[in-house]
């Protein structure tokens, strides 16, 4: 019998995968723990159409990644902090700082987890930041460090 996975089985298959079952182990155990569905022409379609609205909010995501892209590659932002003698800064500045920074001064809403710091900034100067915002699509934005 051909069923439709609703969720993953160890040993079995993942999610929306296709497969063929003995009929007592899907009548027995799949059917009535919830775990899959029969494969009828009109469950296939269901699938078919989750999978394309799946497939389509993806795009969108990725279009919407790569426009905050060019925004944030133009983009240079300005923190000024308090700092001792030969530029060190007091601290450190940290990807929630910048998160919030951003937030504050562009209104552009960035997660602190896709800001890549190699490690906490801790002099004046102007530094280039990686962004990670989608699978491929990484922007660069310039931090300018000051001194109050």
């Amino acid at each position: 019998m051909k069923v439709i996975l609703l969720s993953d089985i160890k040993n079995v298959g993942k999610k929306d995968e296709i497969l063929n079952a003995n009929d007592g182990y899907a009548r027995n155990f799949l059917f009535p723990k919830k775990l899959a569905v029969e494969a009828t022409p009109d469950n296939l379609k269901k699938l078919k159409d989750r999978k394309d609205s799946e497939a389509h909010k993806k795009e969108l995501d990725k279009q919407k990644a790569m426009e905050i892209a060019e925004q944030l590659n133009k983009l240079q932002l300005n923190l000024k902090v308090k700092a001792g003698e030969n530029g060190k800064i007091f601290g450190g500045i940290t990807s929630k700082e910048i998160s919030e920074e951003l937030k504050k001064q562009n209104n552009i809403d960035i997660d602190k987890k896709k800001i890549v710091l190699s490690e906490t900034i801790k002099n004046l100067g102007r530094f280039s930041v990686d962004i990670k915002l989608y699978e491929g699509i990484t922007a660069k934005l310039t931090v300018s460090i000051q001194a109050e």
